[in-house]
C-alpha cells in the first residue's frame, strides 16, 4: 500500500514538472475585471505584450466588467489552475473584501498571488470655487464647517471613497460622500462646482489640474511625485503618516503549480524593469514596482486589513 501510494505521489509531482516545463502551452488569458480604457485595462495590456514578446504566446485581454470587478473575479477563481488563466487585480480587489458582504469567492483562499505590477498615488483635487488652497485650509474649513464640504467618488466602496474617508478620519472631520457611476462623472461635477473634492488617480484629474480647471491640494503617496514636484503630500501637509493609492498585480486561480507561478513571476518582473515599461508607468503616474509571490500575498492581507479597519470606522458597507 505504502508503494502505491508513493508511486501516486511521484506520478503527480511528475505531472506537475511536465506542465511547467512545457508552459505556456497555449494562448493566456488575463481577465480585466473591468471596462476597456480604464487603468487596470492599460496596465494589463502593456503587460500583455512583453509576456507575448517573451513567449510567442497570445496574451488574450479579456475585459468582464461588472460588480465592481466581482464578477471578472468570479471567473477566474473557478478556471482551470495551470497558468493559462489570470487576473489583472487592483486595490478594488482588497476593498470589496472589506466592504462587501458577501463574495463568490474567497479573496485569499480561491487566488494565489503571481506577481506586483506597480502602485500609484492619488491627487486630491477641488473646485476652483473652493475657498481653500490647501489641505491645511481644507481642514479648517471643514470643521469650521461639518457636514458641508462633498467629496464624488466612482461608487460606493470605490478607493476614492475609502481613501478619503481615511483622510477625513486621520484629519478629525466630516466629509460628505456624493457616489457616482464612474470617475469621469465625478470629475464632470467637480470641474462644474457641484461637489467639492474628487481624491482620483493621476491619469484622470491631471489634465484637468494643468489646465486650471481644478486645483491640486495633495498626493497621497509617501513622497512627491514626479508629474506634480510643487504639490505636497498629505503628511507634508499635516496630516502625518497618512499614504494610500492604487496598485496593480497578477493572481491565479488557487492550486496553479508553484513552478508555474514562479515562471509567471520571473518573466513579468523582467517586463516591469524593462526600459519600455519604466517610461509606461512615468506617463501614467505611477512607479513599477516587483515583489516576490509570498511579497505579495502579505500585502494583500495587510490592505485587506487596512480597509476592514476603515470600512468599520466610517461605517461604509456595500451589499
Amino acid at each position: 500500500m505504502r508503494i502505491v501510494n508513493s508511486l501516486c505521489a511521484l506520478f503527480v509531482l511528475a505531472s506537475v514538472a511536465g506542465a511547467a516545463a512545457e508552459y505556456p502551452a497555449k494562448p493566456i488569458t488575463l481577465v480585466v475585471p473591468f471596462a476597456a480604457g480604464g487603468s487596470n485595462d492599460i496596465v494589463a495590456r502593456a503587460i500583455g505584450r512583453k509576456l507575448n514578446e517573451a513567449w510567442g504566446e497570445p496574451v488574450v485581454i479579456d475585459n468582464r466588467p461588472g460588480a465592481g470587478g466581482v464578477i471578472g473575479a468570479a471567473s477566474v477563481a473557478g478556471a482551470a489552475p495551470d497558468g493559462h488563466t489570470l487576473l489583472l487585480v487592483s486595490t478594488t480587489f482588497t476593498i470589496n473584501a472589506a466592504v462587501k458582504a458577501k463574495l463568490p469567492f474567497d479573496t485569499v483562499q480561491s487566488f494565489v498571488p503571481v506577481a506586483f505590477v506597480g502602485r500609484s498615488p492619488l491627487l486630491l483635487a477641488a473646485t476652483r470655487t473652493l475657498p481653500a488652497d490647501s489641505v491645511a485650509a481644507l481642514i479648517d474649513l471643514a470643521r469650521a464647517s461639518p457636514d458641508k464640504i462633498t467629496y464624488g467618488s466612482s461608487g460606493p466602496g470605490s478607493i476614492n471613497q475609502l481613501a478619503i474617508e481615511l483622510f477625513a478620519l486621520s484629519a478629525r472631520i466630516r466629509l460628505v460622500h456624493v457616489p457616482y457611476k464612474g470617475g469621469s462623472f465625478a470629475i464632470n461635477d467637480l470641474l462644474g462646482g457641484h461637489v467639492d473634492l474628487y481624491l482620483s488617480s493621476m491619469p484622470q484629474i491631471l489634465p484637468n489640474v494643468r489646465a486650471g480647471q481644478a486645483k491640486a491640494l495633495a498626493v497621497s503617496g509617501s513622497r512627491r511625485s514626479p508629474a506634480v514636484l510643487d504639490v505636497p503630500t498629505f503628511d507634508e501637509s499635516g496630516v502625518k503618516g497618512y499614504e494610500a493609492g492604487t496598485w496593480w498585480g497578477i493572481v491565479a486561480p488557487a492550486g496553479t503549480p508553484a513552478d508555474i507561478v514562479a515562471a509567471l513571476n520571473r518573466q513579468i518582473t523582467r517586463a516591469v524593469n524593462s526600459d519600455e515599461m519604466q517610461r509606461f508607468f512615468a506617463q501614467e503616474g505611477a512607479e513599477p514596482e516587483a515583489l516576490t509571490p509570498d511579497q505579495f500575498a502579505a500585502l494583500i492581507r495587510t490592505e485587506i486589513e487596512r480597509w476592514q479597519k476603515v470600512a468599520q470606522e466610517a461605517n461604509i458597507r456595500v451589499d
